[in-house]
């Protein structure tokens, strides 16, 4: 099993399935509205459009389980990100990203990167490879655009 055996519902309603992104290097990102971390969307962005023809897809998943942070419809969550930081890259419709409702991408992606590597904030990311394992995972204080993944999606794309 890797990353792209598992299905996200998109913002608007259809199905994105992670076996459509299948030979891309994923960066998948809880995410929330109304957190001191939500300017990270401008870098989200950022690294996207630097890094798209070269192979690396950024997804942004909506969680309101840190601080209800993300408390607006898919409709809203949607018009937000586009309005304030232009975000064109693919977002899923709201989930959970921990206990007994998260979702099955991040009860794998948990059971891979260990208790630590597992979401405790909005803004955490992992980094999943070309062949859909886990190459490496965030926390939700490390910048999309500073060094440290910036080396690691550059290393994912070679």
């Amino acid at each position: 099993m890797n990353a792209y055996d598992f299905t996200f519902e998109a913002l608007d309603g259809s199905t994105l399935p992670l076996s459509g992104f299948k030979g891309r290097a994923l960066l998948i990102v809880n995410t929330a509205s109304q957190c001191g971390f939500t300017p990270q969307y401008a870098g989200l962005e950022e690294l996207w459009q630097g890094n798209r023809e070269r192979g690396l897809t950024v997804i942004g998943v909506p969680c309101n389980q840190f601080g209800r942070q993300e408390p607006g419809t898919e409709a809203e969550i949607g018009a937000f990100c586009e309005k304030n930081y232009g975000v064109t890259f693919p977002m899923t419709a709201k989930v959970d990203v921990k206990g007994r409702a998260a979702h099955p991408f991040y009860v794998w992606a948990g059971g891979r990167a260990g208790a630590i590597g597992q979401p405790v904030w909005n803004f955490h990311k992992y980094l999943i490879g070309r062949e859909g394992e886990i190459i490496d995972w965030f926390s939700s204080a490390t910048k999309p655009t500073g060094p440290k993944i910036t080396r690691a999606v550059k290393a994912a794309l070679e």
